[in-house]
């Protein structure tokens, strides 16, 4: 994966033959990473109490990370000879835990600084150090100064605006947590915002007409089949008859896994659920979505004392359409985190792959739940590790922006991305609903670098603009319009999330997309808005119809907008496409990214391309959508049909 640069630059050193020249060098310190600013509404609350305790993580760098997209490259490009043969977990912890050198230089360190071997914990594969220290000891080995930090909500975060390495130890280190990373703090069940923000749970307003019983389809339908009226209501017949999504015939269930990620405290209604598939999918009343718990989630709405919108719109609206598309195929839920700790992306990849809380280890407690909890009512049992195989398509809806945290935090969980596309997993995330705009429609101040309801340079959400992802924006069927007309991009209530990245850089698979766009379609934009190297990934990579859904919330069918409703219908046609491949004996397909698969003239006419529209924010009109790959709607919506007929003539 091609990064921004992200090293501080060194000073050339004169070569010494003597050792003093040799101790000098280790003695000196070398600032890793500083905040110039605290970020908008957080301000120093208090120093903190020298004998505190608090566990630190120390990231370690890994061997051949650089080489991570060719590795992902061979598998998943049918001129490869490799194409397919995804790799074990095990040959992902082999082949980048850190060389020995990083790991002694690492440990030396430590015990050199009075950090008794008794309390440093390394990870088997030696990828991730743990101990704890009094803030007295992080001060001193780190050359910092701590302190509590408190945001105008009354949320604490403690931190540093600095912190240092000795020059000898910083070219092993990645991170070091909790040092000057921010985020927004994890939420409480009685304010549901969490550090997660929903990426579409907007419910469209002034809907009564749309509403109805338990039981009753939404008015407006003569019946759930009906194609009369997707230009102002999106039931699973539009969504088949828009893409070519025919029921499939689906022969290999048993084989074929597909899962949605969901964080508490959302959480699906069962009652909700049967309401929607007793008008769309009879056969589905009374299932449930199979359910596998992380970090203490409960199943539904065990896990909450509240329902509403806010809590249930989001897992219900994913639910209800990706299990009618899929059925008879089960669909796995991972829940994940307890109703007092919440939970993060790290924390959902820790229970998908020991590799990564073994190895790679990226949880911040900052970022991410730390378990056990010992909040009053937190789950107290042992953090979920490895504890099952990552299903072959997975779905989220979820996401924040590059600003919110350091590019050595997303890239660290970007590449992890990366290595469960290795082993075979589609990951698939929805694009955001602000248009090139940031959560709560804010952008970035040019001069701090801080997100601002008047900043002008444009927002880029992260984990959008991870290159190991497949993006998913969001598209409608304009007003009037029938299945039969081109979609435009989506510009009712909600925009459709795109941009480019200020963190990663160019995938090679997107060169000639994103150099053409840039070229024949020049947006109207200096520097000071956005990223227009041409040398930075773009997002969304394809879309998906994310207007005006029908969704069972509450005991109502309510209209919903955005792209969280496009990424498991995209997932959905992805799983139906695996599942033909297994009939026949081959594999996944695994990440679907790169040039010989999505980009690519092969497959340019099995996607829908969609010219019309835009994602406006940051005081612009943002993007246009136009021929070819665009950053408003990618390459447009699937053919399943061809989709599914050209994926399997690959290897």
């Amino acid at each position: 994966m091609r990064v921004l640069s992200l090293v501080p630059v060194f000073l050339a050193f004169g070569v010494k033959s003597t050792l003093s020249a040799t101790l000098d060098f280790q003695r000196r310190s070398v600032v890793h990473e500083k905040r110039v600013i605290n970020p908008v509404s957080w301000k120093v609350h208090k120093e903190l109490d020298k004998g505190t305790t608090l566990p630190f993580r120390i990231g370690l760098k890994q061997n051949n990370i650089a080489n991570l997209e060719d590795y992902l490259m061979e598998v998943s490009h049918p001129d490869s000879p490799n194409y397919g043969q995804h790799w074990t977990p095990e040959k992902v912890i082999e082949t980048f835990k850190p060389s020995f050198e990083t790991v002694d230089t690492v440990t030396k360190w430590l015990k050199e600084a009075g950090i008794s071997v008794e309390r440093i914990k390394l990870a088997k594969s030696q990828g991730w150090v743990e101990m704890k220290l009094t803030i007295e000891e992080a001060e001193e080995l780190l050359d910092a100064k701590y302190f509590m930090y408190e945001h105008v909500n009354g949320h604490k975060h403690i931190g540093c605006e600095s912190y240092s390495l000795p020059a000898h130890v910083q070219p092993h280190i990645d991170i070091i947590l909790p040092t000057v990373h921010f985020d927004v703090p994890k939420q409480h069940l009685t304010n549901p915002d969490s550090n997660l923000q929903r990426r579409s749970v907007t419910k469209g307003a002034g809907l009564s007409a749309h509403l109805a019983t338990a039981g009753q389809l939404a008015r407006g339908s003569s019946n759930a089949s009906s194609l009369a009226n997707c230009d102002t209501e999106i039931t699973p017949a539009c969504i088949r008859a828009l893409y070519k999504f025919d029921d499939p015939l689906l022969l290999s269930t048993k084989k074929n896994s597909f899962a949605i990620v969901e964080y508490t405290p959302n959480a699906f209604v069962q009652s909700d659920l049967d309401m929607f598939f007793r008008n769309f999918s009879p056969s589905l009343v009374g299932t449930s979505p199979t359910l596998v718990s992380i970090d203490g989630a409960k199943k539904g709405v065990d896990q909450m004392q509240e329902q509403g919108f806010k809590f249930n719109g989001e897992s219900n609206l994913d639910l209800e359409h990706a299990m009618t598309l899929i059925a008879p195929q089960k669909v796995t839920l991972y829940q994940v985190g307890d109703t007092v700790e919440g939970a993060s992306f790290n924390n959902m990849l820790d229970a998908i792959d020991a590799s990564f809380c073994t190895f790679e280890g990226g949880d911040s407690p900052i970022f991410d739940g730390i378990y056990p909890d010992t909040l009053p009512g937190g789950f107290t049992g042992p953090e979920s590790c490895g504890i099952i195989k990552p299903a072959n398509v997975i779905s989220t809806s979820y996401g924040f922006t590059e600003v919110m945290a350091t590019p050595e935090y997303e890239i660290r969980q970007c590449n992890e991305y990366g290595k469960l596309g290795l082993m075979g997993v589609t990951f698939l995330y929805s694009s955001g609903d602000t248009g090139v705009g940031g959560l709560d429609e804010v952008c970035i101040d040019p001069v701090t670098g801080l997100e601002l309801s008047n900043g002008t340079k444009f927002d880029p959400g992260f984990p959008a603009t991870c290159p190991f992802v497949t993006v998913v924006g969001a598209t409608q069927v304009n007003p009037g319009s029938t299945i039969h007309d081109p979609e435009s991009a989506c510009d009712t209530v909600i925009f459709s999330g795109g941009g480019f990245s200020n963190v990663f850089g160019l995938p090679s698979y997107q060169e000639s997309a994103v150099t053409s766009f840039l070229k024949k379609h020049p947006p109207p934009y200096t520097a000071e808005q956005f990223n227009n190297s041409g040398k930075v990934r773009g997002y969304p990579d394809v879309s998906s119809n994310g207007s005006k859904h029908v969704v069972a919330v509450d005991g109502e069918f309510v209209l919903v907008f955005g792209t969280s409703l496009a990424a498991p219908v995209f997932a959905s046609m992805i799983t139906a496409i695996n599942d033909a491949r297994l009939t026949i004996g081959k594999k996944p397909v695994g990440f679907i990214n790169p040039a010989a698969s999505l980009y690519s003239s092969l497959f340019s006419f099995a996607l829908n391309d969609i010219t019309s529209g835009n994602n406006p924010g940051c005081g612009t009109s943002g993007f246009n959508a136009t021929t070819g790959w665009d950053p408003v709607t990618g390459l447009g919506t699937p053919n399943f049909e061809t989709l599914k007929a050209l994926w399997l003539v690959l290897p």
